[in-house]
């Protein structure tokens, strides 16, 4: 991928960097040869970003050429808003005192190079600003207020105003990034995509475990894409990839939403993409385009403050309570009898509006059927955890047991399974999904749609092993391909 570094003059441009093109502002609005590059990183070094100024319009103008710029159009608006400085300042209030500490004056102004500071002791508030405000560099005013450190403002630094005694530590610095020997801009030489795979090292319930993860990046990194895993404090950083897949449990109040969101607002192809993400995690929608699509599911009530005990004439005891964002057998509720369902029924009412009630349909296993791109990669039989109901089962304790799991492929399934679960994902869309299905007395019952599905290193990959995670790799690669193509042929029409 390109490097540009964009100025208002190259001749007054105060720094040597090996290795990187430096172009005027005027070249890169104006000029055929940069309006048409492809695979671009643009850093966007101009005197002013405000409004309307040639500054502006490079940010901007990259983001219509589908090239990358820092900073982005959207961190110059947020560079701009106090609301913004000070919501970062809440959140990084810790790292703040604690970097600060030892400063006696109640003023410090603190320079920030690609995220790097000379003094190392600010480091890490560098690293942490420079992630919520993308921009090669900055400055952040700090005053102390009754002995406590607040950001009042942050910056842009105009290159012909670093000092003398900075610039061979920001040439230092900005080497050190364009080369990728930094691990926030890490890239192979044959690469031409940015893959980002969002996940919780620390999630006791993560959709996919460490060596699974470590399988896709192997399989993302053997067709192309430079691949780097990152964390929910990476969000401001959502711009720099071309892709981005979700491998934390997601919903809809939570910011692996945010991140979707984000994605396609800044059009990164994403999965588990928002949409999906919005409708999966909700039950309610799901009960309700599932009977409009006269999909079988278990028989179905969507319960309220005016309907909640009509729940016992139609569905009887015992019965399923779910709340709309369950997962993983949280928030939900087999009621035995009407006095359980009293004692049980105004908590999970205060918690949502709407909840959903199905008639308790016993078996075994559920069967879950992996689809992607519309096509079932995989299926498995999740076994009940032992003498429990549920395939996960929560003692008081903490302590969580789960059944054990088969694992099929996909000729090896019933087809009314099959067809079924792909009937179902594909109301949805064309994303990732596990379809959970049960089957009784030769019928089928889908239970409900997850975005985001498992896929565990032993579990989930036990027949078709690494051409699974190729598969999804390969579909995340067309969708970018696709999307690059169809953007650069709508410019030229």
């Amino acid at each position: 991928m390109k490097v540009f570094v964009v100025v208002n003059n190259p001749q007054d441009w105060p720094l040597h960097i090996p290795n990187v093109e430096v172009i005027s502002a005027k070249a890169y609005l104006t000029e055929f040869e940069y309006s048409s590059a492809r695979y671009v990183r643009v850093f966007n070094l101009c005197r002013s970003y405000r409004y309307q100024t040639v500054g502006y319009y490079v940010s901007l103008l990259a983001e219509a050429r589908g090239h990358k710029p820092m900073p982005s159009v959207q961190t110059i608006q947020d560079l701009k808003s106090p609301s913004i400085t000070r919501f970062v300042s809440g959140e990084l209030d810790e790292l703040i005192q604690q970097s600060l500490k030892h400063i006696q004056s109640n003023k410090f102004h603190l320079s920030i190079y690609f995220g790097r500071n000379l003094a190392k002791c600010h480091d890490r508030l560098c690293s942490h600003i420079f992630k919520e405000f993308k921009s090669p560099f900055l400055q952040a005013q700090f005053t102390k207020n009754n002995q406590k450190w607040i950001m009042q403002n942050i910056n842009p630094i105009i290159p012909s105003e670093i000092p003398e005694e900075h610039r061979t530590f920001v040439v230092e610095m900005a080497q050190e990034y364009f080369s990728g020997k930094r691990a926030s801009f890490r890239k192979k030489a044959n690469t031409r995509y940015d893959l980002a795979i969002l996940y919780n090292p620390l999630e006791s319930t993560a959709p996919s475990n460490e060596k699974a993860i470590s399988r896709f990046v192997k399989a993302a990194e053997s067709i192309g894409f430079n691949t780097e895993l990152i964390t929910k404090d990476d969000y401001a950083r959502i711009a720099e990839f071309d892709a981005l897949f979700l491998r934390e449990t997601t919903n809809v109040n939570h910011h692996t939403y945010r991140f979707a969101r984000r994605a396609t607002a800044e059009r990164v192809v994403v999965i588990d993409d928002p949409d999906s993400i919005l409708k999966c995690t909700n039950k309610v929608y799901l009960a309700e385009v599932l009977e409009r699509h006269r999909v079988p599911t278990p028989k179905t009530l969507i319960i309220h403050h005016g309907n909640a005990f009509e729940m016992i004439q139609t569905l009887g005891f015992p019965c399923v309570l779910k709340q709309p964002d369950s997962a993983f057998s949280c928030g939900v509720v087999k009621v035995e009898n009407q006095r359980h369902l009293e004692e049980i029924l105004p908590d999970l009412l205060d918690k949502s509006e709407l909840l959903i009630a199905q008639e308790y349909v016993p078996t075994p296993f559920d069967w879950r059927v992996c689809v992607f791109d519309r096509q079932p990669l995989f299926v498995c039989k999740y076994y009940m955890a032992r003498k429990h109901w549920q395939i996960y089962e929560r003692l008081d304790s903490g302590k969580v047991t789960v059944g054990k799991c088969e694992t099929f492929a996909v000729a090896q399934t019933p087809k009314k399974v099959v067809s079924t679960a792909l009937k179902a994902a594909n109301l949805i869309g064309d994303g990732l999904y596990g379809v959970d299905l049960k089957e009784l007395d030769n019928q089928v019952y889908v239970i409900e749609i997850n975005d985001n599905p498992s896929i565990d290193f032993g579990i989930e990959d036990a027949i078709i092993q690494d051409d699974l995670y190729l598969k999804i790799m390969n579909g995340l690669l067309r969708r970018v391909e696709n999307y690059k193509n169809e953007w650069h042929t709508s410019r030229k029409s």
